[in-house]
């Protein structure tokens, strides 16, 4: 499958399958996360591979009873827990660069398209999960001072794929031309 045709058929998966996810094809998608661009290549962005059954059940008290996505956390094979050290994405000489201070977020977007769009061309699929008590995740995953467990991504062969993706604006609301609301004049 090409670059564009895996982003255009690439689908939130929150069912599981019950097969495990291959330790070769795991470290595929690790590689995918690695190669991430990344602020100054600071590479701020860790994951830790989460197995163990009673480590994603304590993940799993960590989201909220209604996040549709709490099930797919024990369900799915396994979960990656995105991480970032805070601090060092958008830092020069240890001052932000820029208004926007910390880019950890920028970063770990980033990383985490890597993994989705990787999984996905390997038949696999994930949920992206951010609400939810970090603090609390953090700490279940005994991460050093510094670092944030940002999100879930639970992880597995789809039990359950969506046809078609949520309905998206136009181009004509998303894209301009030279300045914000004159409108994009190429197709």
């Amino acid at each position: 499958m090409d670059a564009l045709e895996c982003i255009m058929t690439r689908r939130t998966i929150r069912r599981f399958a019950d097969s495990p996810v291959a330790d070769e094809d795991l470290h595929e998608m690790i590689e995918a996360v690695r190669m991430a661009p990344s602020w100054a290549n600071t590479q701020c962005v860790s994951l830790v591979v989460v197995k163990d059954p009673e480590i994603k059940t304590a993940l799993q008290g960590t989201l909220p009873q209604g996040n549709p996505a709490r099930n797919g956390v024990v369900e799915a094979p396994c979960v990656i827990a995105l991480c970032a050290k805070k601090g060092l994405s958008g830092y020069y000489n240890g001052e932000p660069a820029t208004p926007f201070g910390d880019w950890f977020l920028f970063d770990a977007g980033l990383a985490c398209q890597n993994l989705a769009l990787a999984a996905h061309a390997m038949g696999y699929g994930v949920v992206n999960v951010g609400l939810m008590d970090q603090q609390a995740a953090s700490s279940i995953l005994k991460l050093p001072e510094g670092m944030v467990c940002l999100e879930l991504l639970p992880l597995g062969r789809p039990a359950v794929i969506p046809e078609k993706a949520p309905e998206r604006k136009p181009v004509a609301e998303l894209v301009y031309e030279n300045s914000f609301g004159e409108a994009l004049r190429s197709k």
